[in-house]
């Protein structure tokens, strides 16, 4: 799996913080690491809201189109099957989809921008999607852009508007208090769910992900098991796909993200203090995979991202 999915700051410790994370049990030893650990946990929250702020994050997507195969009319018109607001033109173009090939044909004089800059030459443009090494084809008008998702064997056109009404609306987030019993040394244990797993996801979809195994860590004085999935591309960086007590009344419904990071001994760190909603939260538009049945944990996780304001139900 791919960061696709969402935004989660990247976590790097300082120097004087890698013997503490690398050893067992509770990662702040003294009211300096503490304060360290405040503060870094602080700053990736305020990068986590920048994030959905920005104008081409979660909060700006207006929308998602399954292509079929064949030419997919995009543009402003109310007979273009991907909708696009203005200042895209009535009728913009079209992607063509044949087979697992990709391309877009763009009307003459349509102004679109491709990645940024207009497009060499007059043939149909090759798309890629955002399971390329490269990430998404981006074809821009203005404020409004039109990428393509693969999930599961299918295609789907994202839409994205800058002046969204989501993206205006948003009032920031809300966060449980900062406790540093919720950040956990973890060790990886190959086998048992190691390979591919099979997850639904908030379109109504399937997918397929990558797990290495089992992560296996104390929280609290319980014994406690989660399924991570690869999100990037080596194993230090995780994905844990999770539900707790809180999930549906003080945190989200459809569960929340936290990421295991690879530590210098082998071993993993989880940081339930920044455990954050997924983009499903934001929009109904996201194709966020939902926690499997292992990591739908009884007990609650008062740490990390609380319910979103106004966020959609799941």
């Amino acid at each position: 799996m791919s960061p696709m999915f969402c935004f989660a700051p990247p976590f790097t410790p300082t120097a004087a913080l890698l013997g503490l994370l690398a050893s067992p049990g509770p990662a702040v030893a003294t009211p300096a690491a503490a304060e360290r650990h405040r503060a870094e946990v602080e700053s990736w929250r305020r990068e986590r809201e920048a994030a959905l702020r920005a104008p081409d994050g979660w909060l700006a997507v207006v929308g998602l189109t399954w292509l079929h195969a064949g030419a997919n009319r995009f543009g402003s018109a109310p007979d273009d099957e991907i909708r696009m607001p203005a200042p895209a033109p009535a009728h913009a173009g079209a992607l063509i989809v044949d087979g697992a090939a990709l391309r877009a044909e763009l009307a003459p004089g349509s102004g679109a921008l491709l990645d940024g800059k207009p497009p060499s030459g007059r043939g149909p443009i090759v798309v890629r999607t955002d399971a390329a090494p490269a990430g998404p084809s981006v074809l821009g008008y203005g404020g409004v852009s039109l990428q393509v998702i693969a999930r599961g064997g299918r295609f789907g056109a994202r839409v994205k508007d800058r002046a969204s009404a989501a993206l205006a609306a948003f009032a920031g987030l809300d966060w449980f208090p900062i406790d540093a019993a919720y950040r956990v040394s973890a060790r990886l244990e190959p086998g048992g769910h190691a390979g591919k797993i099979v997850v639904p996801d908030a379109s109504g979809g399937r997918q397929e992900l990558d797990s290495p195994g089992t992560l296996a860590f104390t929280l609290r004085g319980r014994a406690t098991r989660l399924v991570p999935v690869a999100d990037g591309p080596d194993a230090a960086d995780l994905l844990v796909v999770f539900r707790d007590a809180t999930s549906g009344g003080q945190s989200y419904g459809g569960g929340r993200f936290v990421r295991a990071r690879r530590q210098p001994d082998g071993g993993y760190e989880i940081d339930f203090n920044r455990a954050y909603s997924p983009p499903c939260a934001f929009t109904p538009y996201a194709t966020c995979p939902l926690p499997p049945p292992e990591n739908r944990l009884a007990v609650a996780i008062p740490a990390g991202e609380k319910q979103p304001p106004g966020a959609r139900g799941h």
